[in-house]
């Protein structure tokens, strides 16, 4: 399982990092988060200067990816020449994003009239483009999911564990990364949250 976590620059930490560390924990299995971007080098939000491990191409071929939020999200989704090279495929990847990352989801055609949600302040944005903004964490519609709020990055990654892999996994890895004292706490929450938009086909479509 190869998951592009398409990263921009301005990009915020939480979305990219949290989500493909958590994926990450899942290499014993052949998996891999890559983050993914049309730069060599990118810097955060937050002047954090890290360089991609793949090209943003390399959306096209993963089994899976993920759009996190920054900054200058806005001004990507407003690149049509950028949006061009982002070339996704619903019925073979699973789709991910979060926060005004659902924005780029947008442009991109793939949430149409389907619900869907993000941050706070991408959210007058993302209504503008036409969608249906729910006040929620997480919604999943096949294998299209966004989440809102920057710690919403760890419901995408159990969802695409869960998805990809089993619920089984998806535990595991929430387990590995939860709080000491607290994981019974923070399994119970996530799969509250996932467990009604997993699929009874758990398989990945690629």
């Amino acid at each position: 399982m190869q998951i592009a976590v398409l990263t921009f620059d301005g990009f915020n930490e939480l979305d990219s990092f949290v989500a493909a560390a958590i994926l990450n924990r899942m290499k014993a299995k052949g998996w891999a988060a890559h983050i993914t971007s049309p730069t060599q080098e990118i810097t955060s939000m937050n002047g954090v200067t890290v360089r991609r491990q793949r090209p943003l191409e390399f959306a096209r071929e993963a089994d899976a990816v993920l759009i996190g939020s920054g900054v200058k999200t806005r001004d990507i989704a407003a690149d049509a020449e950028l949006l061009a090279q982002i070339n996704l495929d619903p019925s073979r990847q699973l789709i991910g994003a979060q926060c005004s990352g659902t924005l780029i989801l947008a442009k991109l055609g793939l949430v149409g009239e389907l619900t869907a949600c993000t941050d706070l302040t991408t959210k007058p944005w993302v209504i503008e483009a036409g969608i249906n903004v729910l006040d929620a964490p997480f919604v999943a519609h096949g294998n299209v999911a966004t989440a809102g709020g920057c710690l919403a990055s760890q419901y995408l990654a159990m969802w695409m564990i869960a998805r990809g892999a089993s619920v089984e996994d998806a535990t595991d890895a929430m387990h590995y990364v939860a709080p000491v004292g607290e994981k019974d706490l923070y399994i119970t929450q996530a799969l509250s949250v996932v467990a009604p938009f997993l699929a009874a086909d758990t398989a990945c479509a690629a």
